[in-house]
């Protein structure tokens, strides 16, 4: 930190490692390396510049060539950003269940997201990824068994540990295992400089294919056409696929893994809870996860052990999973409880009489320029939809959102944007409109040159069909299979709470 870096990409790595303080047991000194710091949240950004990197080198990925990832979403959200940096197009495939959060932040650094079905699992969006590079020509990273995987956590991961213990020590190294290139990567640096650190390797325990003893079916040249029959599905998202992957082979038939711990989902996510409402530390599931090892390890330990845990990832990527299934969105009892101990800011409470919004400043009576300007806009033809709005005004914002789902053209007049500020022009335009519709507030929506209202009144229109007929006896394409409540497209702040 405190550095200037060429680009975001300089940034990856050197993350830090924290003590654990109220949930490490007395008898140990527990900490965790918080992967979170990386640029874009996760332990999987170290992955994606290390094979992007080293397929340049080798001449593997050539100047603007497609890369294309088989992702529960770390790897390509890591890949995405390291693409967005040097120019390459990205094409992710990922199973629909692995959460919303990562395919939208796949999507917002650039990259395209397909989906396979989620009864395919992990195969499933493996194979749509070989198929997809052999017909287009695209770059396969391979994250499973890729050894630049391994390769950079032997260079960067391995040696920050390392540092980080020189003087202390560190007994028990404890990590999961996705596609174990932190795994390998890591352990066997530790075990060439630091030999008496115990490597322990964590995975579901209703899905213990590295602990089942039993060897992943693969077909002659290593191929992989089948899961492992000690799969099951299971809430560490990132970790253990229905497959073992090579690099995990490679580092279980090195000897490198001391110990294998299954960790439970529910310990998992009461773990990430933990560490966020006790240590201030926000992570995800795979992170609890590994945490609970962690402990687990502590248990068994002896007294002044150095214990340190990978926390992979940061808990955003799983808004939309089990983890945050009982945190509510509105107010609890004790909450509501707390905002009516004192007298103001309270939903439901008599309310002080509204101070009318001030007027833009401009004469009471429109400008003939104005009204002009109004009648030449909610006139023309050629734009028949137009919006008066404000540049962020929920309301507005809620109507272009269903305007957006329709695929509805239409014409917005931003009142307080910077086109519309000189000469006060904005607020001219809304005395003209107020004289026109009789209505101070914002939006208002004109189709075919006949004002429909606010944001509510379209609403209505839409819901009761009127906003479709209006569309197409003005020639406004739409989707007209769109059956939805118009006012779902209002914020959740102003639904019921």
């Amino acid at each position: 930190m405190g550095h200037r870096f060429e680009d975001i990409i300089g940034t990856v790595g050197r993350t830090p490692v924290v003590r654990i303080n109220k949930l490490a047991p007395d008898h140990v000194n527990m900490f965790v390396k918080v992967e979170a710091f990386n640029p874009m949240g996760s332990v999987k950004d170290r992955l994606a510049l290390g094979v992007i990197e080293a397929a340049e080198r080798d001449g593997s990925l050539k100047p603007g060539q497609t890369v294309i990832e088989a992702t529960s979403g770390n790897t390509g959200i890591g890949l995405a950003m390291v693409c967005a940096v040097k120019g390459y197009p990205l094409v992710v495939t990922m199973a629909e269940s692995f959460s919303i959060e990562r395919r939208k932040l796949m999507r917002f650094l650039g990259a395209k997201v397909v989906l396979t079905p989620a009864d395919q699992k992990g195969m499933g969006m493996l194979k749509k990824a070989v198929e997809l590079a052999e017909t287009h020509g695209w770059f396969l990273t391979r994250q499973f068994d890729n050894p630049a995987n391994a390769d950079i956590h032997s260079k960067t991961t391995a040696p920050e540990i390392l540092e980080d213990f020189e003087d202390i020590g560190l007994d028990y190294w404890v990590t999961g295992a996705g596609t174990a290139g932190t795994l390998k990567g890591v352990a066997r640096v530790l075990k060439e400089r630091s030999p008496k650190t115990r490597v322990i390797v964590c995975e579901p325990d209703n899905a213990p294919i590295l602990g089942s003893g039993v060897e992943q079916p693969r077909g002659p040249n290593g191929e992989i056409f089948e899961s492992h029959p000690y799969w099951r599905p299971h809430l560490m998202q990132g970790w253990t696929p229905d497959w073992i992957p090579q690099l995990a082979e490679d580092a279980l038939d090195a000897g490198w893994i001391d110990d294998i711990e299954p960790i439970n989902g529910d310990d998992a996510m009461r773990c990430a809870r933990d560490l966020a409402q006790k240590e201030g530390i926000f992570v995800g599931t795979s992170a609890g996860a590994t945490f609970a090892g962690a402990l687990a390890v502590a248990e068994k330990a002896h007294e002044g052990a150095n214990i340190l845990a990978m926390l992979p990832d940061t808990g955003e990527r799983y808004l939309s999973t089990p983890l945050f299934e009982d945190i509510p969105e509105h107010m609890t009892a004790e909450e509501k409880e707390i905002s009516d101990s004192t007298p103001t800011a309270r939903f439901g409470a008599p309310a002080a009489a509204p101070k009318p919004a001030a007027e833009p400043e401009a004469p009471h009576a429109a400008e003939p320029e104005a009204v002009a300007f109004l009648n030449e806009v909610v006139g023309d033809p050629a734009q028949p939809v137009v919006v008066f709005a404000l540049e962020w005004c929920e309301f507005c914002w809620s109507v272009r959102r269903m305007f957006k789902r329709l695929g509805v053209e239409y014409r917005s007049i931003d009142l307080d944007s910077a086109a519309y500020q000189e000469g006060n022009w904005g607020g001219k335009i809304r005395i003209a409109l107020r004289d026109r519709t009789g209505k101070p507030t914002i939006p208002q929506i004109f189709v075919g040159g006949k004002h429909i209202g606010g944001a509510t009144e379209t609403f209505d229109a839409f819901n009761s069909g009127e906003l479709q007929e209006m569309l197409a006896a003005n020639d406004v394409a739409y989707d007209e299979s769109l059956k939805v409540n118009a006012y779902s497209f209002l914020p959740k702040w102003l639904h019921p709470r």
